[in-house]
C-alpha cells in the first residue's frame, strides 16, 4: 500500500510560478511511475507529466517547456515546477503513482491550482 499527500497548490497570476509536491509513504520501493494529472471543471482528468523510477519523463504538449517534473526515489517524493502559468492551467492537480508491473495505482487527494488573468 502507498499513501500520497500533495501540497503546494494555490492562487497565482498568469505568468507566475508554483511548485507542487507529493510525498509517498508505505511501500515506496514498489513505485515505478509517479506523475501529475489535472482536472478542470467540466473536463476529463488529463495527464500533465510523469516520471519513471529511472528518470524518464513524459509531458503533455500543453505544458512542455513550462513545467518540469522531478523525483527523489529514496524519499518517495515527486515535484512539479510550473512556470509561465496560464489561466487554462487552472485545475485540481492530482498526484498518482503506479507500481512495477502496473498492478496497483494510487491517487492523492488533489490540490487546487488557480491562475488568474
Amino acid at each position: 500500500q502507498v499513501q500520497l499527500v500533495e501540497s503546494g497548490g494555490g492562487l497565482v497570476q498568469a505568468g507566475g510560478s508554483l511548485r507542487l509536491s507529493c510525498a509517498a509513504s508505505g511501500s515506496i520501493s514498489s513505485i515505478y511511475l509517479m506523475g501529475w494529472y489535472r482536472q478542470a471543471p467540466g473536463k476529463q482528468r488529463e495527464l500533465v507529466a510523469v516520471i519513471t523510477s529511472g528518470g524518464a519523463t513524459n509531458y503533455a504538449d500543453s505544458v512542455k517547456g513550462r513545467f518540469t517534473i522531478s523525483r527523489d526515489n529514496a524519499k518517495g517524493t515527486v515535484r512539479l515546477q510550473m512556470n509561465s502559468l496560464k489561466p487554462e492551467d487552472t485545475a485540481v492537480y492530482y498526484c498518482k503513482c503506479t507500481s512495477f508491473g502496473g498492478r496497483s495505482e494510487y491517487w492523492g487527494q488533489g490540490t487546487q491550482v488557480t491562475v488568474s488573468s
